[in-house]
């Protein structure tokens, strides 16, 4: 029989060091953009958008067949299918000569990657029902964790050694990921579905029609989540006011954001075995909402760094938070699907995010990117109501408000 505790530490150590190695290099696209020959303005903002929207885009087509795949051969397999394919990824994106190859390699990432999905259906299905939120918001500080380690040291390499150097020590970083979930991660496995897997897998969503709400919440949340990332490296050059150290106080900015978000993992997680994870979503979203104006009206690297820790512990809790949601609403042996799509709904997010931000940030400035930020983000809070009205006319009622 799989320890959960113990199967629950390795794939944290494994998620820690995927997304240290993810995060080593891709925070500083904006600035790698620039250096492979890209300088007027808009056309930075243009390919910057372009860039990050390709991986989460290519993600969201195939997230639903890995998930599929993981329901029929195990959950383990899509873990190290997706650190290795980032290994590679990252590693040749080190060695583009120029930004459409760039932008081709993140199309061939987000058809590859997407460990954090693999790592929570493994880890939700082998823990207790009742130790669900703790583990889920367990796992969720290794993201944190591992993306403020990445965040520090690939400004520091990134300022010393050059972006490309970074894209190999990423590549790196994932087969040591690779390794350790190959050594140290067990799954049992059993699996539920018939021989005719595209009919299971229509037969399970119908049985867990309530969460397609979910879903379309965890999508508009990754949307929130992501809208200013791809513009806030600009936004910190902007204030810094020359590209020289920028990658240096972006890596500690997002070190910072992602120190609060390990804590909100941790902390939020625990309290969703207790409390309901709407109410939870509700007070985080108004919180980070309300918490966009400051930053948007930062002028100095203190004030942009406390609102940064403010909207990150807040909105940092809202994945944990509606991926418990998830599982408590969906039968064990649909999870891989479920999980898949999930990531899908947030890949949606993540795509539509880059290219709205740009948009915005070239029609009326970089700082209005926060001021929409702040909108979007409590326009979650009504359409958290609306799912939980949604949920509440079933008869899993009980436990969503």
């Amino acid at each position: 029989m799989v320890s959960w505790q113990r199967n629950l530490l390795m794939v944290w150590l494994s998620q820690f060091f995927s997304i240290l190695g993810f995060t080593v290099a891709m925070p500083f696209l904006p600035f790698y953009i620039q250096e492979l020959g890209v300088k007027e303005p808009d056309h930075v903002k243009f390919w910057v958008a372009l860039v990050t929207a390709a991986g989460p885009l290519t993600m969201a087509v195939c997230a639903p067949i890995w998930g599929v795949i993981a329901d029929r051969y195990g959950r383990r397999l899509m873990m190290l299918r997706a650190s290795l394919g980032g290994a590679v990824c990252l590693a040749l994106m080190g060695l583009v000569p120029n930004v459409q190859w760039l932008l081709a390699l993140r199309f061939m990432q987000g058809m590859l990657t997407g460990t954090v999905s693999a790592a929570q259906t493994l880890v939700s299905v082998h823990t207790p029902n009742n130790r669900t939120g703790l583990a889920l918001g367990v796992l969720s500080s290794a993201v944190f964790t591992g993306s403020m380690a990445g965040n520090m040291v690939g400004g520091f390499l990134a300022e010393i050694y050059g972006y490309r150097a970074v894209f190999f020590v990423a590549g790196g970083v994932l087969l040591l990921a690779t390794f350790l979930t190959l050594i140290g991660v067990r799954e049992e496995f059993e699996r539920h579905a018939s021989r005719n897997d595209w009919r299971s897998f229509k037969v399970g969503l119908g049985r867990v029609s309530a969460a397609w709400s979910i879903l379309v919440l965890l999508g508009f949340m990754a949307f929130c989540r992501q809208f200013d990332q791809a513009m806030f490296p600009l936004f910190v050059q902007e204030v810094k006011g020359t590209l020289k150290g920028a990658a240096l106080w972006t890596g500690s900015l997002h070190a910072i954001g992602s120190v609060a978000a390990l804590l909100a993992g941790i902390i939020l997680g625990w309290l969703a075995d207790r409390i309901a994870p709407s109410r939870i979503g509700k007070y985080s979203a108004l919180v980070a909402g309300i918490l966009m104006i400051p930053h948007g009206l930062a002028s100095s690297f203190l004030q942009m760094s406390m609102a940064r820790f403010g909207i990150l512990f807040c909105a940092g809790g809202l994945d944990p938070v509606f991926q418990i949601w998830l599982a408590k609403a969906t039968p064990e042996k649909n999870r891989g699907i479920l999980f898949g799509w999930a990531l899908t709904a947030k890949s949606i997010g993540w795509t539509v995010a880059p290219l709205v931000s740009a948009f915005a940030a070239s029609a009326f400035g970089l700082r209005s990117v926060y001021f929409f930020g702040a909108v979007f983000f409590l326009l979650l809070i009504p359409m958290i109501s609306l799912v939980v009205r949604q949920m509440g006319a079933g008869s899993d009622a009980k436990s969503v408000e």
